[in-house]
């Protein structure tokens, strides 16, 4: 029976470890606020209090961290370095710059640990239903001995050498993020125009417009219901990760700019916590000036 340790049980950490630990896997659970991972308990987890513990004597260590900073709090640290399995292999799920992960790949294979980066996409419903997209970067023979682990979780597909996952997730970020800009606009001018946006999705069902975005988000953006299941705080951290990825390899995206600088508006504006959808607030607050 394969051992994983797992850090970061936050809202898609938690699921995602449930599952695990639903499929038979004997996991450890460690989370920087530990109150997050106790729950798991009732799933038969064992709650690490710290690091060296969470690492030590597992096949996998998973990673499913908030940020770069989140990531080099955790990995950069002696207690995680120092304690990990010769021959064992992390996995960081994390959304983080590609050079993050490519740091990591060198560090861990100069200490014979494998390295995966494996950034997810799906939301914290996907993260409960076990159907998350899966971007998978790193080495093929790694891949195959951890195929089994992500399958538990969601759709692995392995997309290049270390730091493709993550160019993978961006990518998706991108369409994520300029199709919830394009259902905006698009509910707004139903709302303003005359149309009834309930009917509008419904009728354009099956077309070439329709998408899981306009059929979560566009609803949500009607009711104005936007307790969070993805932050706009991530999400504007995603799309500056994007801008600064295209700046390396000389690349102009300017509809991403428009969407990160609108991301921005709403933090500022104090929207950092609400559903990545409210860029719908953004809109409307444009229209209102």
């Amino acid at each position: 029976m394969n051992k994983v340790g797992f850090i970061g049980t936050g809202l898609m950490g938690f699921p995602m470890a449930k599952n695990l630990l639903k499929s038979g896997i004997k996991l450890k659970a460690y989370n920087r606020s530990i109150k997050k991972a106790e729950p798991l308990k009732k799933f038969d987890a064992e709650i690490s209090s710290n690091l060296a513990n969470v690492v030590k004597n597992n096949d996998f260590v998973i990673t499913m961290l908030s940020d770069d900073k989140a990531v080099e709090s955790i990995m950069g640290q002696a207690d995680f370095l120092e304690n990990l399995n010769p021959g064992s292999t992390v996995i960081d799920m994390s959304s983080v710059k590609p050079t993050t992960a490519i740091k990591y790949e060198k560090i861990l294979k100069s200490k014979n640990i494998n390295y995966l980066d494996a950034p997810v996409s799906g939301g914290t419903v996907g993260a409960e239903q076990a159907s998350l997209a899966i971007m998978v970067g790193g080495q093929q023979s790694v891949f195959d001995n951890s195929e089994s682990i992500l399958k538990i979780m969601g759709n692995p597909t392995l997309v290049g050498p270390a730091g493709s996952g993550q160019v993978s997730k961006l990518a998706n970020q991108i369409v994520v993020g300029v199709t919830i800009g394009a259902v905006a606009e698009a509910i707004t001018l139903c709302e303003k125009a005359g149309a009834n946006p309930n009917k509008l999705i419904k009728a354009i069902s099956g077309g070439w417009a329709d998408s899981k975005i306009l059929q979560t988000h566009g609803k949500r953006m009607i009711k104005k219901d936007f307790s969070p299941k993805g932050k706009t705080s991530t999400h504007y951290k995603d799309m500056k990760n994007i801008l600064e990825c295209a700046n390396l390899n000389n690349i102009h995206l300017p509809i991403s700019n428009l969407v990160k600088e609108m991301y921005k508006n709403l933090i500022d504006n104090g929207h950092g916590n609400t559903d990545h959808s409210s860029l719908y607030m953004e809109i409307e607050r444009i229209n209102n000036k």
